[in-house]
């Protein structure tokens, strides 16, 4: 199948591969050349501009926008929105605003352009492990795209089957759902981010409980040397609490145990907000999401052991490199190593 990407950074240069992997032809675009020619090296065809792409692709064409969320994803979208066909569809692959994507395809509804919302999770291991993906659009349009979809799914693996889902739909167990209509497949995925700073925000307090038992406010007898990175190895097998934000934390910890590579300095990139705001919305409690967003607020203020792991895990399974202070991402890049500052959970 032929698609055409837009924005060439880490998620969508590694949604390329992936596809040409699978036999799929891409043509690709980005607003600096080297990417794209990188990917048109791989077999790829770049084109230097949004006129070019939509001339190179055969009908009915899609095209997956994969940039941030916000103006230039919007600004993207209404190009397209010009120069595409009735039966063509606009994949946003980004971390957009549900609400946003509500408004987009009402308003191509009139043209006949399709509108398909894809929350993406994955990172920078998606490439090798495949992306988990939240669909939301029109069934006719989700449905011709399938094979991309199945194409950048994980598949079952070997993770045990859940008894009792004969019966239903089987794109879950490969890594993908339709989740319902425009918005909805960004709804799932932004209530996903926020959950995963719930999650996140657990391990940290409960390692930053760990370490502070040598406390000089204890008892001396009271006072436990503890292992941190040996604790997050021994919770990895057989713990109830075992996961893959714990898998990333002990990476981090057994590399640094004190991460002292790490500011404490965690961001947020808007889905922990918006979810919040959805459970204001539904008048749904919300006390941990929101504890969790709260903290990574306070953590530009100052800086614990629990803040520092936080950012261990972010830079762990997206490349995330946080500030020591705002607006000095670069000197942290430095101290860390290799890796990007585009946002992310």
């Amino acid at each position: 199948m032929q698609i055409g990407i837009v924005g060439l950074g880490r998620m969508g240069a590694n949604i390329s591969r992936r596809l040409m992997r699978a036999g799929h032809s891409c043509v690709v675009f980005d607003i600096n050349a080297a990417p794209r020619d990188a990917l048109g090296k791989e077999g790829a065809k770049p084109v230097a501009s949004i006129d070019e792409m939509v001339k190179a692709l055969t009908g009915p064409r899609a095209v997956w926008v994969m940039l941030p969320a916000g103006p230039i994803t919007e600004a993207t979208v209404n190009q397209f929105a010009g120069l595409l066909s009735s039966g063509d569809t606009i994949i946003d692959g980004g971390n957009t605003y549900y609400k946003d994507d509500i408004r987009r395809a009402k308003s191509l509804e009139a043209s006949g352009i399709h509108y398909v919302d894809v929350g993406t999770s994955g990172g920078v291991w998606g490439l090798d492990r495949g992306y988990c993906m939240m669909i939301g659009g029109p069934k006719v349009a989700v449905d011709y795209l399938d094979p991309v979809f199945a194409a950048l799914a994980p598949g079952i693996g070997d993770i045990p089957r859940t008894p009792g889902r004969d019966g239903h739909d089987p794109r879950a167990e490969q890594g993908y759902i339709h989740a319902g209509p425009s918005g909805s497949g960004h709804f799932v995925k932004m209530v996903h981010n926020g959950i995963e700073y719930g999650l996140m925000q657990a391990y940290a307090e409960g390692f930053d409980i760990l370490k502070n038992k040598l406390s000089t406010d204890l008892p001396v007898d009271e006072r436990f040397v503890l292992n941190m990175p040996d604790i997050a190895e021994v919770w990895r097998r057989g713990s109830v609490v075992s996961s893959w934000l714990l898998d990333l934390s002990a990476t981090a910890l057994a590399k640094d145990p004190q991460l002292e590579k790490f500011s404490g300095f965690v961001q947020d990139s808007g889905e922990g907000r918006w979810t919040v705001e959805a459970a204001i919305e539904e008048a749904v409690p919300a006390e941990v999401l929101t504890a969790s967003l709260f903290t990574r607020f306070r953590s530009r203020q100052d800086h614990n052991f629990a803040e520092k792991l936080l950012s261990a895990m972010r830079f762990g399974f997206g490349g995330h490199i946080e500030a020591k202070e705002p607006g000095n991402a670069a000197a942290s890049a430095a101290a860390i190593g290799p890796g990007s500052t585009a946002k992310g959970s």
